[in-house]
């Protein structure tokens, strides 16, 4: 895989979508249809009985194709890892997991749109991976290795005031504040980076399996994402995994979490490759609510910019800043239904 996971945020989607077959026409003729050809031939170049014979063959096999796509495939019942129900649904060649949520346990999620309250401008070369708020600034983290860092920044002008740059072996990705204490990870590296607020030097590092996406501290664990539908809580001392929780929204897993804010003991993460926020509840995994943060940017400022990514709380207003990677702004939003 292309080193730049996510530059114009396809490559990893690629990767993940290359296990799935798509099953629309292309043109070519599927292998079913060429046996069928040759069945058919051989019925017209043969006797009577022959053709009988085939087209009877041919007839009970096309009953028996219907009954079983009528029925979406043969399918399976496993319990998990973590003690769920899965039905497991097998087609040609694709297999999809699915959580079976208890009969009357389903939750809708709240509809909420984001306002605008005031738009900023932001560092157009920043590849956002994370954003949090303390005392009075921005502290963002900045991916692709090469060019990965992490940045203070002045929200008012979007100035930065302070950097690092990680060596260029590092893909940066989540960004998290413990005490004093900046916790930075990555993405395929198996690193996280501890810094000094202050300062920016490095004072610690911790060695973790998987991929790492987004972080965010909740006062007990520090909360990380790694792009799948869990949501692993670890202990901010040996980054040791305490506990794990599958996300799922109106029962059905919710995958792609990345970039993660901690607020009021809920879990707010973006969707990756949507303009879309969710609200999580971190005891049940459940989507508690939904935020539409799509029109933000102009058309033709989409067109030079990637996905949505970067939330941030600022407390003392109640109030969301956001961002995405290499956007020309940041805006500060309250929610309101939708």
């Amino acid at each position: 895989m292309a080193a730049r996971k996510k530059r114009a945020d396809s490559k990893k989607d690629a990767k993940k979508d290359s296990k799935k077959s798509d099953v629309r026409s292309t043109g070519a003729e599927s292998p079913r249809a060429k046996a069928a050809s040759r069945a058919t031939n051989r019925s017209s170049n043969g006797g009577g009985g022959a053709k009988w014979l085939y087209g009877g063959a041919f007839v009970l096999f096309g009953v028996i194709a219907a009954v079983v796509v009528a029925q979406g495939g043969p399918t399976r019942r496993e319990r998990g890892p973590d003690g769920d129900t899965r039905s497991e649904t097998t087609n040609d060649d694709t297999t999809e997991v699915t959580p079976v949520a208890p009969r009357g346990a389903v939750e809708i999620p709240e509809a909420l749109r984001v306002r605008v309250v005031e738009r900023r401008p932001h560092d157009t070369s920043a590849f956002t991976q994370g954003l949090l708020w303390h005392d009075g600034e921005l502290y963002e983290s900045t991916g692709l290795e090469g060019e990965s860092t992490v940045r203070r920044v002045d929200l008012a002008s979007g100035e930065v005031r302070q950097r690092i740059d990680l060596d260029e072996a590092y893909f940066a990705e989540g960004l998290a504040l413990v005490g004093d204490r900046l916790f930075q990870i990555t993405w395929q590296d198996g690193k996280a980076f501890v810094y000094d607020r202050r300062s920016f030097e490095k004072v610690a590092e911790h060695a973790y399996e998987g991929e790492g996406w987004g972080l965010c501290w909740n006062g007990t664990d520090l909360v990380m994402s790694d792009g799948s539908d869990r949501l692993f809580f670890r202990d901010p001392e040996t980054f040791a995994v305490r506990r794990t929780v599958r996300v799922t929204k109106v029962g059905r897993p919710l995958r792609y979490l990345n970039e993660l804010e901690c607020v009021d003991g809920k879990v707010w993460a973006n969707v990756w490759q949507r303009d879309e926020i969710v609200r999580i509840d971190p005891t049940t995994g459940v989507v508690e609510a939904t935020v539409d943060a799509s029109g933000l940017l102009t058309p033709q400022e989409r067109r030079r910019t990637d996905v949505l990514n970067g939330i941030a709380w600022i407390p003392e207003r109640r109030r969301f800043v956001i961002t995405g990677k290499l956007w020309p702004w940041t805006f500060e939003v309250e929610l309101e239904p939708r």
